[in-house]
């Protein structure tokens, strides 16, 4: 039992959260480091204690703890907001379980995690976007770079919905520039003078979200006090909702309400209130699939989708790879100081033949990258670039036709071959997704599998 004790003791102590165990009667029996640490206490002063002992601002009716004591039931993802004796500021997410034996309650155990800092960080970043909404820089139209029939089309469809007042879907692969398409729609349009607020939902967890974007109530839960949401902050503006699929369905449900009705409701508030403002939501995976994952209601997507815009990945543009690679290097030329005008001709064949997964944030980051390691140079050549692009595995191609015995119409089919199979490695045998990869269709795709004879 010694031994086991010791085990758990060094477990508990080495998780990211705070654990807090109490009795029967509330009084602390067990106080890890990290819930020490998060109230700025010392463990001697909090054994043997009940809550409202050794916290400035937090009694039994408020408590967390002494709920799911009194009660007998878990309490769960809680926000509290506090302060320690010693004037510290809390903010924590709690779950708090009871613990029974016989059927009779012994004690409970709280599960704390830390969100202090984040929230300030959070709300520092909201005043921020709200005062300078004026003098921030932003993006417009003239800088999404692109020649590509289909760049001009996704350009086309997004000026026409700055003109409107609809809901925006924008769906493109990490790296498009969604965000980008979102400033250019907000600041090219009718409510061009009012707010624009960017939140990414994949980075607030959703016990956070809902009092970020609706508000709170003084009293709704400890230590709330009556705050304005960014849905009232961004009145009569824009919303951009990045990752938009990451928010939990409950709050997918929440949203959907507010799109239909144009009212907010603050959390432990009675009261709605009307607001004015457009939401523009971001995804970068296929709407279809997430819906069918669960992970995207489906009269949430509707209601989103109203105009809907996909930013083709740039291995579906490659003529813009030059056209972007310019860009970039007169870019980062004038910013670094630097006389370089373009890339050789080698690396722009390698560039065009890569397929740039990560699209144009890789492509900048590639080019930054070598301008810095660049010193004098009018041209950048292979050696100032990554392997991975440089060294692409196509560069036998040409040499091994050379030397094989089959037809062009053979050799080529021998290529296609290896490449489908290739894909549906990366994506593990999934159909949709190779398809869509490949830029086939489905049934396309089950045919050349048919006619190749690959497993």
């Amino acid at each position: 039992m010694r031994k086991i004790e010791n085990i758990l003791n060094c477990l508990i102590n080495n998780l990211n959260i705070g654990i807090h165990i109490v009795d029967d009667d509330g009084k602390t029996v067990y106080y890890n480091d990290v819930m020490a640490s998060i109230e700025g206490l010392k463990k001697e002063e909090v054994l043997g204690k009940k809550v409202d002992e050794y916290l400035k601002d937090v009694n039994e009716d408020s408590s967390t703890i002494m709920k799911c004591i009194k009660s007998g039931k878990k309490v769960k993802d809680i926000i509290q907001r506090y302060s320690s004796n010693r004037g510290k500021k809390i903010t924590t997410i709690n779950t708090t379980i009871p613990v029974t034996e016989d059927n009779k309650l012994i004690g409970a155990i709280e599960i704390a995690q830390d969100m202090t800092q984040f929230k300030e960080v959070n709300e520092k970043l909201c005043k921020l976007q709200s005062v300078l909404k004026n003098n921030q820089d932003h993006y417009v139209f003239s800088d999404i770079v692109g020649k590509s029939i289909a760049m001009d089309n996704a350009i086309n469809k997004a000026m026409k919905a700055s003109l409107s007042n609809s809901s925006v879907l924008i769906y493109g692969e990490t790296g498009c520039g969604k965000e980008v398409f979102a400033q250019s729609i907000h600041y090219n349009g009718i409510r061009s003078n009012a707010p624009f607020i960017p939140i990414n939902c994949a980075a607030i967890p959703s016990t956070l979200l809902e009092g970020m974007l609706f508000g709170t109530t003084k009293g709704s839960f400890t230590g709330a006090e009556n705050k304005k949401g960014l849905f009232q902050l961004a009145h009569r503006g824009t919303i951009l909702l990045d990752e938009v699929n990451s928010m939990d369905t409950y709050l997918q449900t929440k949203l959907l309400r507010v799109l239909q009705d144009g009212y907010i409701r603050p959390i432990g508030s009675s009261k709605s209130i009307e607001v004015d403002v457009r939401i523009i939501a971001t995804l970068n995976k296929e709407p279809k699939d997430l819906i069918k994952e669960g992970k995207l209601r489906e009269d949430f997507y509707y209601r989103l989708s109203v105009i809907r815009i996909d930013i083709p990945p740039l291995r579906e543009r490659r003529e813009d790879i030059r056209v972007l690679t310019d860009y970039f290097i007169h870019y980062y030329s004038k910013l670094l100081g630097k006389e370089v005008k373009s890339v050789d001709k080698t690396v722009m064949e390698k560039f065009t033949n890569y397929n740039w997964p990560g699209n144009v944030r890789e492509l900048k980051n590639v080019i930054e990258s070598a301008m810095n390691m660049s010193d004098g140079e009018i041209e950048l050549h292979k050696e100032f670039f990554e392997s991975k692009i440089i060294k692409q595995e196509n560069d036998h191609i040409l040499s091994s036709y050379s030397s094989s015995n089959l037809s062009l119409n053979e050799y080529m089919m021998e290529i296609e071959k290896k490449i489908i199979k290739r894909e549906l490695e990366n994506q593990k045998r999934n159909i949709t997704k190779t398809a869509d990869i490949l830029g086939i269709s489905r049934q396309n795709l089950q045919y050349k599998i048919k006619k190749y004879d690959i497993e």
